[in-house]
């Protein structure tokens, strides 16, 4: 019986990898456009029941900070109304809104394809048994960063809008927010927070690569905080509980990063062991 004989990849110029970066580039936004256009489709409801749904007062993540402040024995975060409206000011603002939720919506969804071919584009430059990792690549960062929309979600946009829609200098000055201004809210949140959950799969390919280590994590580790507390305070309104719920979760994906950094740096150790 005739082994198969694996031919060796061939060497890519620079130009070539181009090229091949394009395709990969390409396909991701085809996706995109494809679950986009899912969502246009879907308008009456994604806007009433996903994109406004912060606007009101029974929102889950409203019911659960009152639930949790009557437990104290307060009414503190409980609200009965979020006394703002909305208004559009411009001819083609809505439409314009309708067709960036729907991107924004299309790259979420397909954020799992474009993973797949982030990971095709840098698997030439790996081991062989590392591109075996390719679904447990792409599943653990699809969920974290579909935690991280989530988490942008129901905690970082209801604790915005509440604060911000409430928020008043003068009884003179009337609450009508510009649907664009309440839109673009919302995505930085959303998009924000699921990218920042994946720190622990950006952690590993830096240590992969050499450029963190442990230790290092763990000497930085203060100065991380106050990165994470800085970083939560632009994300979040400008009240101390509301920063604390952020930092709390980017916190702990912080220390898991030191603890995934750890794991890929003994694996690394043993496999110069074994050659050695």
């Amino acid at each position: 019986m005739k082994k198969k004989i694996v031919e060796p990849e061939k060497d890519m110029s620079f130009l070539d990898h181009v090229e091949e970066l394009r395709w990969h580039l390409v396909r991701s936004s085809v996706a995109i456009f494809l679950f986009g256009i899912v969502a246009f489709l879907m308008k009456d409801f994604i806007f009433n029941s996903v994109i406004f749904a912060p606007k009101d007062p029974n929102f889950i993540t409203y019911r659960v900070f009152c639930s949790v402040s009557r437990f104290f024995g307060t009414e503190g975060l409980c609200i009965e109304e979020l006394p703002f409206t909305f208004q559009s000011l411009e001819m083609s603002e809505q439409f314009s809104v309708h067709i960036w939720i729907s991107i924004t919506i299309g790259f979420i969804i397909a954020f799992p394809f474009i993973i797949w071919e982030f990971w095709k584009f840098i698997s030439p430059g790996l081991y062989e048994k590392e591109r075996k990792g390719a679904l447990a690549f792409i599943i653990v960062s699809s969920f974290l960063f579909f935690v991280g929309v989530l988490f942008g979600y129901y905690v970082i946009t209801p604790l915005s809008v509440n604060f911000l829609g409430s928020y008043s200098i003068s009884n003179l000055v009337e609450r009508n927010i510009q649907i664009g201004s309440y839109i673009s809210l919302l995505k930085s949140s959303v998009l924000a927070s699921g990218l920042i959950f994946e720190l622990p799969i950006i952690m590993y390919f830096l240590t992969k690569m050499g450029i963190v280590t442990p230790d290092f994590l763990k000497q930085y580790r203060k100065h991380a905080l106050v990165v994470v507390l800085i970083l939560s305070a632009v994300i979040t309104p400008p009240d101390i509980v509301s920063q604390v719920i952020v930092a709390i979760p980017i916190l702990i994906l912080y220390e898991v990063s030191i603890l995934i950094s750890k794991i890929v740096i003994r694996k690394q150790l043993k496999t110069a062991q074994k050659n050695a």
